[in-house]
């Protein structure tokens, strides 16, 4: 047995935790890294942004941990959904990565709407005909860059792309195989019929193995500029809001988790894979853990839009100054609803024509009620979720939280009060590396299962208990939260679309 380290990449940045063969973190380290917006509704990063990201945190985490390099026996990566790389034979990038959030394959995913009935392609996939989905990005690049897809050899998830980096092996998880929109969620494997709709070779995506499979070792190159040995072992990896489902404890049947990154999953676990055919706010993925699947809604922005408001409207440094206005305001904001569309909406409908917007403000209102409608924009759609769970049959009694999210105690507070449900938060933040270093624990030897893992790596914070005096305020203002959407999304679709 030996340590291992989970590697989580994000929108923004990528954290690393070192982990002791008894599943103690002895070491945190992170690194930023900000995605760029050539063009409206575009979203991507420069490739190599990873791989310094990534470089900077695993040699951090040896020096913070003073260990001997040859003593990391195994690393695990998860990183962010729907979004891709291509590259060539050698696995060379041959264009920047188009980002979850990129809206740019609006038109050839209206396009394969025109070809497959939606509602087939939901009951097949498990997924919205959308364009944030890996497939929709595959296309595009296939139609509008022919000269980089004649080039390409793999086009790879992110977490994909870093194991290719790694050892020259190119793999995908079951979890992430599902997002693609052309893969069977029920069957689990490619589906014919929505690969030859896409006109796209599944093989691209690499193979798919379970997401603690060891793939290879790491290649004298990168075991060089990672200040690691040959001797270390990297695992196919993983999503980074299924790793943070791990990191939740989420590794047995009904339960839920809410996940406050840049975008915000909710998700839930199921042992057999349960649909919303009716509404099709949530899909349904893989866990990570290869036994479950997961119910969930991709993640709407929301720590992005949270940032947003801090850099370009308050123009502050951290997020204290947000709190502090936002406790000054009351429950509703005096009447300002926020919609949290900054990319498009993924609640109360798809839609990625959809924009954030501010509706009812007035000369009376102030900074404080921006501040405070921002959280609640944002807890009103976790709401909308969480409804949609229990229509489909799923207990929402108690619900975990991890991610950023979590060092705001009255964010924290508002969305139980909004929901009207207990919430329990994961102590360390950092979810998703601990999910990493737990697929990479097992892996290793440390741990038997997920289940094991679990019991030691998660560790429980906070809770927080709905304060039910509020309940009939937020009610209004949730209902004129859903209004004042539904009332904007024809402008949405005539203005954006």
């Amino acid at each position: 047995m030996s340590y291992v380290i989970g590697i989580d990449l994000g929108t923004q940045s990528l954290k690393g935790v070192l982990v002791n063969p008894e599943g103690a973190i002895i070491a945190e380290a992170t690194c930023t890294h900000d995605p760029a917006y050539p063009q409206p509704g575009w979203a991507e990063q420069h490739v190599e942004d990873y791989i310094r990201s990534f470089t900077t945190v695993v040699q951090k985490l040896i020096q913070l941990g003073n260990i001997p390099p040859q003593e990391v026996g195994t690393i695990g990566v998860d990183a962010i959904n729907d979004s891709v790389i291509p590259v060539d034979k050698y696995g060379v990038p041959l264009m920047n990565c188009i980002i979850w959030m990129d809206r740019r394959a609006e038109a050839e995913i209206a396009e394969i709407a025109e070809n497959i009935d939606a509602d087939k392609a939901f009951g097949i996939t498990g997924l919205n005909l959308d364009s944030t989905h890996t497939a929709a990005k595959m296309l595009w690049i296939k139609k509008q860059r022919p000269e980089i897809f004649e080039r390409t050899e793999y086009i790879l998830n992110v977490d994909s792309f870093l194991v290719a980096w790694m050892t020259g092996e190119f793999v995908v998880d079951y979890a992430q195989a599902s997002a693609s929109m052309i893969y069977n969620v029920s069957k689990m494997g490619w589906d014919d019929e929505m690969c030859k709709a896409f006109g796209l070779d599944p093989a691209q995506l690499g193979r798919i193995n379970k997401a603690e499979e060891i793939v290879g070792h790491l290649t004298p190159t990168a075991a060089s500029r990672l200040g690691l040995t040959v001797s270390t072992k990297v695992i196919t990896g993983t999503g980074d809001e299924h790793s943070a489902c791990l990191g939740s404890g989420l590794v047995e049947a009904g339960m839920v988790c809410d996940i406050t990154g840049t975008a915000e999953p909710v998700a839930a676990t199921s042992d057999k894979p349960v649909f919303d055919i009716k509404g099709k706010l949530v899909e349904t993925h893989h866990s990570a853990y290869h036994k479950l699947w997961l119910i969930e809604n991709p993640g709407f922005v929301s720590g992005g839009a949270t940032r947003w408001f801090k850099d370009h409207v308050l123009e502050s440094k951290d997020y204290d100054l947000m709190n502090i206005q936002a406790r000054r305001s009351s429950p509703g904001s005096n009447g300002l609803i926020f919609l949290p569309c900054m990319g498009g909406a993924m609640t109360p409908t798809w839609n990625g024509a959809a924009r954030g917007t501010f509706a009812g403000l007035s000369l009376s209102h102030t900074i404080d009620d921006m501040s405070r409608a921002v959280f609640e924009g944002i807890a009103y759609g976790v709401r909308d979720n969480v409804e949609r769970f229990e229509e489909i049959g799923i207990n929402c009694s108690s619900i975990r939280i991890v991610g950023g999210g979590t060092k705001s105690p009255l964010w924290c507070q508002m969305k139980a009060d909004i929901l009207g449900k207990t919430l329990v938060s994961v102590k360390n933040p950092e979810g998703a590396a601990i999910g990493a270093a737990m697929l990479a624990s097992v892996a290793e030897g440390n741990f038997a299962s997920l289940e094991d893992a679990a019991k030691v790596m998660v560790e429980l914070g906070d809770v927080y208990e709905p304060d039910l005096s509020l309940k009939s305020q937020y009610d209004e203002a949730y209902h004129r939260y859903f209004e004042c959407y539904h009332a904007m999304e024809p402008f949405f679709t005539k203005h954006y679309s």
